[in-house]
Order: structure tokens, then sequence, then C-alpha cells
């Protein structure tokens, strides 16, 4: 009995941890730009498949710049690498950024592209803020 209850905690602590789902955070992104933008149907269905097309894009730039959080900061060679590369990748995520931004003023208004990046912006701070306190638990 010990060691089911023991099991369980440890269950739930890693859920509470481990437990983020990507394509749950996707969707919950996209609901609330839809809300906060004021998105009509014809105009979800023609900007998210260009949204989810940058996302993937980024993610990309995103997991290569992970690498440079393994350097040995005693080694200023590979600190020095680190930091191109980190400055390459904030470049190339602003020129994708940039590519898509113009994308997507093709098939929605300036204004509600503008929108859209605070929207986004907003909800990556309230996602931060939830992750916070639920760690805080």
């Amino acid at each position: 009995m010990l060691l089911l209850v023991c099991l369980s905690q440890n269950i739930t602590a890693q859920e509470r941890y481990n437990g983020f789902d990507p394509q749950k955070f996707e969707i919950d992104l996209q609901q609330f730009i839809i809300k906060q933008v004021h998105l009509t149907p014809q105009e979800s269905t023609k900007f998210f498949p260009l949204y989810s097309e940058m996302r993937t894009k980024q993610r990309v730039v995103f997991l290569r710049d992970r690498e440079n959080r393994f350097v040995n900061p005693n080694d200023a060679k590979a600190c020095e690498r680190a930091i191109k590369n980190h400055d390459a990748n904030e470049l190339e995520l602003k020129k994708i950024q940039q590519t898509y931004h113009a994308k997507f003023m093709k098939v929605l208004p300036a204004n509600k592209v503008y929108q859209v990046i605070r929207a986004e912006d907003a909800f990556h701070r309230q996602a931060f803020r939830r992750a916070v306190n639920k760690h805080k638990r």
C-alpha cells in the first residue's frame, strides 16, 4: 500500500513538472488569437496554415539555439562560438518573422496582424505566469 502511495505521488509530481502538452499549447494559442483579434472563420482558415508554417520554422531555430546551453563557460573559444551562433539564430528568427508578417498581411489587414503579434506576446506571458505559479505549489 505504501508503495502505491509513493508511486502515485511520484506520477503526480512528474505530471506537474512534465505535463506540458505541445498540441494543447498550440490549440490554446490559436483560440486565444482568434478571440483577441476577432478573426472570422474565413480569416482563420487563411491565416493559421501560414502561422503554423512560421512556428515550425521558428521551432527549428529554437532547437538549434538550445545547443548553446551546453557550452563549457570556462572555454573562451566555445563561448565565443556560442555567442556568434546565438546572434545568428536571433537574426534568423527575425528574418522568419519579417517574411511571415508580410505573408500575413496578404491574408489579413495590417491592424489584425498587429493584434495577432500582441496577442501572441500576451498569451506567452500568461502561459509563463501559469507555469511559474504551478511550480510554486
